[in-house]
């Protein structure tokens, strides 16, 4: 019999499953992956905690591709009855209308239908995201604001920078600059620990893409006269669309589905084993080291795979580093990759009793709380950049449907302030940072 190829993927996060499953259901090579960790999902893996789930970052499942929303829906179909929250309130839906499309609340292996509500919080008000200029936004702005806002939006259209040579000019050129200082300045800096004229215009053409002032108007006058019943809303600008697919359990259970359907067709998954070097013979690589972190310290095993096909999902840093063999790296390929800034994250889960700040809304939710999946913490007093609300992304993420689970999200570098503190200390400045802009009181922390 022929030998079948072998491809040696490194990381089980999105990438490198996708990889691995494509392999297996297109060609008759097998995918061996490689896992540093004892999870799958990478920073798309779900955390369970006593029964409650965190979705690290927030994760929607939306694309302008039919071929990647088709994609999803093989691994996990849409669902096609009502889910627990929607129970409670009525609600209705465009539900899948497959025949067999499952139930929520007696099948697992499920995509909810999630409506999308991001808003930010800043002056202690809550604005649209993205901004929209309606009658809420110019009354917590005030009128003075509104006067600076109006005048030098028109500055920016008529006399705009020519150039643009930063982050910062580009936001100008597209908002204003009082626009770009009142809501985007700071919470960009605060994510990024770095100035906006620090940062090239190309990150806004990618992050922000279509998005402008005009379009935000104009999707909101259509969106009070029709409603989108597509779950695919492929010509959507992505900051706008108005729900997503979720999976039941979180993002991790889609590819906890998926690396479970690797095994089945044949494919390997080797956890807890890291990638610790890469042959090169000049030409490509041909072999990854690995080391079992399972064994002790003292007897660590580890050994070389070869491979047909080298798939690396690992960071670029890490993988120009781990190059070895003749010729070595070019220099400036390897000090370019030295260099490299990856900016960190935290979440705190932290679960309540009950939100302080009430529901003014006209969507209704289980417990009345607020219905946003995530809110942008634009306040200047605290390190807090996002909230994001478990309960209105899964009501299945939630033990108790009485209680209130949170993410509170901070962005950090290794070794700063932030990461140094210890769990403790960080629970304790999350709720203490959440009371002081009115979201909760202290006593309702559980």
């Amino acid at each position: 019999m022929k030998k079948k190829k072998r491809a040696i993927i490194i990381g089980a996060g999105p990438a490198g499953l996708t990889a691995a499953y494509e392999l297996l259901e297109n060609t008759d090579i097998v995918p061996i992956v490689l896992e540093m960790s004892d999870e799958i999902g990478g920073i798309s893996k779900t955390v369970n905690y006593k029964g409650n789930r965190i979705d690290i970052g927030g994760h929607r499942f939306f694309s302008k591709s039919e071929r990647v929303m088709d994609w999803w829906e093989n691994i996990m179909p849409v669902q096609g009855k009502p889910s627990k929250d929607d129970l409670i309130l009525h609600t209705v839906k465009p539900l899948s209308k497959e025949a067999g499309a499952p139930d929520p609340e007696k099948v697992d292996s499920v995509m909810l239908v999630r409506s999308r509500l991001s808003r930010i919080f800043f002056l202690r008000k809550f604005f649209d995201y993205p901004i929209s200029l309606n009658f809420n936004t110019f009354a917590n702005l005030g009128l003075i604001r509104n006067i600076k806002i109006g005048l030098s939006y028109f500055k920016a259209n008529f006399f705009p920078i020519k150039e643009e040579k930063s982050l910062e000019d580009f936001f100008i050129n597209r908002f204003g600059r009082e626009l770009y200082e009142t809501f985007f300045k700071d919470y960009t800096e605060k994510v990024w620990g770095v100035p906006c004229d620090h940062i090239k215009p190309e990150w806004g053409r990618q992050r922000i893409k279509g998005l402008s002032v005009w379009k935000a108007i104009k999707h909101a006058v259509v969106s009070n006269f029709s409603k989108d019943s597509s779950i695919k809303q492929k010509d959507m600008e992505t900051s706008l669309i108005g729900q997503f697919l979720y999976p039941k359990f979180g993002p991790g259970q889609m590819w906890e589905e998926v690396a479970s359907l690797i095994e089945k067709k044949g494919g390997q998954l080797r956890m807890n084993t890291k990638t610790t070097g890469l042959q090169y013979n000049g030409e490509r690589i041909i072999g990854v080291e690995v080391e079992d972190q399972k064994s002790g310290k003292g007897d660590r095993t580890t050994e070389t795979l070869t491979g047909d096909y080298i798939f690396s999902t690992m960071p670029v840093k890490e993988l120009i580093e781990g190059l070895s063999g003749s010729p070595k790296v070019p220099a400036p390929v390897f000090e370019v990759a030295s260099t490299l800034q990856y900016r960190d994250f935290i979440t705190v889960g932290l679960l309540l009793n009950k939100l302080k700040t009430k529901n003014n809304s006209s969507i209704k939710t289980v417990g009345d709380i607020i219905p946003d999946n995530w809110i942008y913490v634009q306040e200047r007093d605290v390190k807090l950049g996002r909230i994001q609300i478990f309960n209105n992304w899964s009501p299945y993420m939630v033990k108790d449907d009485s209680k209130v689970w949170i993410g509170l999200e901070y962005f950090c570098n290794i070794g700063d302030e932030l990461w140094s503190k210890s769990d403790e200390e960080f629970k304790e400045f999350a709720i203490e940072e959440l009371a002081k802009i009115d979201i909760i009181e202290t006593k309702d922390a559980i």
